[in-house]
């Protein structure tokens, strides 16, 4: 089942604790690129200093105001695609980002993606894809697991935001136990 508009319209730090364990399908050209998304983290409103909204609405941040279900996807250091996924309701800037995901390919064959930039460039993720909408199984989705079990999930403080202050110590991310 494909994650819903419903599905991303809830508080962030729950949406990114329920896609651990959730396939990242990316269809392009020919080519179904998949993974199991094995880390995730939560970047919600003005208030988080972590947040790309903490500033205000700008031309690059402009899709996480949108709609949620929509791909938020930036270029980091001139170098680096990071996919997230726009959460909450429209006109709230919230997000999550899509860390580490455990990749699939045509002979079964996994490689442990376990860098944001690492997954976007396996998976051919660009600026291009910028406010897709997920909900649709178009180019880029999110799909649940067949398997419902509970997976137990490890809560961090989010990785690489010093400059967050008090806010990089918040719990919001979340990493698959494998």
């Amino acid at each position: 089942m494909i994650a819903s508009e419903q599905f991303y319209s809830r508080y962030t730090p729950a949406v990114a604790r329920d896609l651990a364990g959730c396939f990242l399908m990316h269809y392009r050209g020919n080519k179904l690129y998949k993974g199991m998304i094995i880390e995730t983290e939560a970047y919600r409103g003005t208030y988080d200093l972590g947040c790309h909204a903490s500033k205000g609405k700008t031309k690059r941040n402009a899709v996480m105001f949108g709609g949620p279900g929509h791909a938020y996807i930036y270029l980091i250091y001139g170098m680096y695609w990071m996919l997230n996924v726009v959460t909450e309701q429209q006109g709230y800037p919230a997000a999550v980002l899509i860390r580490c995901v455990l990749s699939f390919d045509e002979n079964n064959k996994k490689t442990l993606l376990d860098g944001p930039g690492k997954l976007a460039k396996k998976f051919c993720i660009t600026k291009r894809l910028n406010g897709c909408d997920m909900t649709k199984k178009q180019k880029l989705w999110i799909e649940a697991p067949e398997d419902k079990r509970r997976r137990k999930i490890i809560k961090t403080p989010r990785i690489g935001i010093g400059y967050a202050r008090h806010c990089q110590y918040w719990k919001w991310n979340f990493r698959l136990e494998i």
